[in-house]
């Protein structure tokens, strides 16, 4: 027992090194970009980063644009929409893949949800499945008015829960050719039961407490957050899941961004209960990828949905090997790989 214990911590140990390794570039980054690598300043002839404001029913969207090393606004470039992670922002994974695509010849766009992050709305953190899946067509309003990009050849990379919102979108919008998704979350589906069906029991109760928190918003009182505890290290350290607990690191310690939180508005489980991202998966009939670490917990997610993809002849899952969900975020041997895939695909279709 003592030597399975002993392992246990090693391996912990182990994991919180790793990720402390590939820590953030410098939290001064002019552009507030957090993940290795980052652009640093927006140099002729090289990848440059374009923060851009738009309206998207109301509420100002505020997004990174990145351009390709040659980007001529006299030309045609292929695009490449990219969504969040619930609670994640702009600046994290997503500018990190946004930017490593616009090394490979692709303008990408990647924007803070509405609600959330530098984006407008109110109340603050509200998380409803109807607001993640129209930025995503926000986002594609924007970027196929953009000058140098070809409206039709416009890809989608959803990260994490921008992965489920990312497959409901292109289940009906059609000015997306090709999909892809990397460590899906389904949002609705473990909001109502729980992280591996590990919330059943309450979901009455938590059903409850969100039509509660909706009266007391109607009535003008205070809004109740979700999720608003802060985490310690060792409280993580504790947690079963990989997910949660690499998470915790990757967000609070390594990967940190002021405006990234796990928090939102109690309320919104009424919307997000109903919510799973695998129904009418057959109304997708563009090429489709969908990619998971072969460690990541939250696979069963990915494999649920790709099962139920029967409207299109091109789908392809593609496992990371070795890689857990967070590490799929930052990890450069994952990164690249997953990089590599996302070019040959998006190479083909666009």
């Amino acid at each position: 027992m003592k030597n399975f214990i002993r392992a246990c911590s090693l391996t912990a140990t182990t994991m919180i090194s790793s990720i402390i390794s590939f820590a953030q570039t410098s939290p001064h980054n002019p552009f507030g970009l957090v993940y290795h690598g980052a652009i640093s300043a927006n140099i002729a002839g090289k990848v440059n980063v374009h923060p851009v404001t738009y309206t998207l029913n109301g509420i100002e969207i505020a997004a990174n644009v990145y351009t390709p090393a040659d980007f001529d606004p006299s030309r045609r470039f292929p695009a490449v929409v990219i969504a969040h992670p619930n609670g994640g922002v702009k600046e994290q994974v997503a500018g990190l893949y946004a930017q490593r695509l616009a090394e490979l010849g692709y303008v990408t766009i990647a924007a803070d949800a509405s609600y959330q992050g530098a984006s407008g709305g109110t109340p603050r953190n509200t998380d409803k499945p109807a607001s993640r899946i129209e930025d995503i067509r926000g986002m594609a309003d924007f970027i196929t008015q953009y000058k140098g990009v070809n409206p039709d050849s416009l890809g989608l990379l959803g990260i994490c829960g921008g992965g489920g919102y990312a497959l409901k979108a292109a289940q009906t919008d059609k000015r997306f050719k090709a999909i892809a998704t990397l460590s899906m979350f389904n949002s609705g589906v473990v909001r109502r039961n729980g992280f591996m069906n590990s919330g059943l029991s309450t979901i009455q109760q938590r059903l409850k407490q969100a039509s509660d928190a909706r009266a007391q918003e109607a009535a003008g009182g205070a809004i109740i957050y979700a999720n608003e505890t802060k985490t310690t290290d060792e409280q993580a350290d504790k947690m079963s899941f990989d997910l949660y607990r690499e998470g915790h690191y990757y967000y609070n310690r390594t990967h940190a961004h002021p405006n990234s939180t796990f928090r939102y508005t109690l309320s919104s489980l009424l919307d997000l209960m109903e919510f799973d991202a695998a129904t009418n998966m057959d109304l997708i009939n563009q090429p489709l990828l969908m990619m998971a670490g072969s460690k990541a917990d939250s696979y069963y997610m990915t494999d649920s949905a790709f099962a139920l993809a029967t409207g299109t002849k091109e789908k392809e899952l593609f496992l990371i090997p070795g890689a857990t969900h967070i590490q799929t975020y930052y990890v450069p041997e994952y990164v690249a790989q997953a990089v590599d895939k996302l070019n040959g695909f998006f190479k083909k279709f666009l």
